[in-house]
C-alpha cells in the first residue's frame, strides 16, 4: 500500500489525497475556532498584535461567558488604535444582537 493511499485517511478529496485543511475531530468548527483563539489569548506575548486582536474579536463574538467577553473587549481597547465606537462596531456588527 502506498503512503498516499486513500485507505490510510478517514476523509479524502476527489483526487484521493488527504485534504489540505484538516477536518475537525469534533465536527464543531466554531468550538474548535474558539478554543484555538483562547490559546492565542493565553499566550499573548508570543503572537503578533494583529492575531491577538483577531482572537479577541472571535472570543468576544462567540463566547457565552460575560467575563471572558469583557476581558477580550478590554484587550482590544488596549491594543486597537481606533475609537471605542469603531471597535464596538467591529466586534458586534449587529449591535450585539444574536
Amino acid at each position: 500500500m502506498s503512503k498516499l493511499s486513500p485507505a490510510r485517511y478517514r476523509t479524502t478529496n476527489w483526487s484521493g489525497y488527504p485534504p489540505i485543511i484538516p477536518t475537525s475531530d469534533t465536527g464543531d468548527w466554531m468550538h474548535d475556532r474558539l478554543t484555538e483563539e483562547r490559546g492565542v489569548l493565553a499566550d499573548v506575548p508570543r503572537h503578533p498584535e494583529t492575531l491577538v486582536i483577531l482572537a479577541c474579536r472571535v472570543v468576544a463574538g462567540q463566547t457565552r461567558n460575560a467575563r471572558e467577553c469583557a476581558d477580550a473587549v478590554e484587550l482590544i481597547r488596549f491594543l486597537e488604535r481606533r475609537s471605542p465606537h469603531a471597535i464596538a462596531a467591529a466586534v458586534f456588527p449587529n449591535g450585539g444582537a444574536a
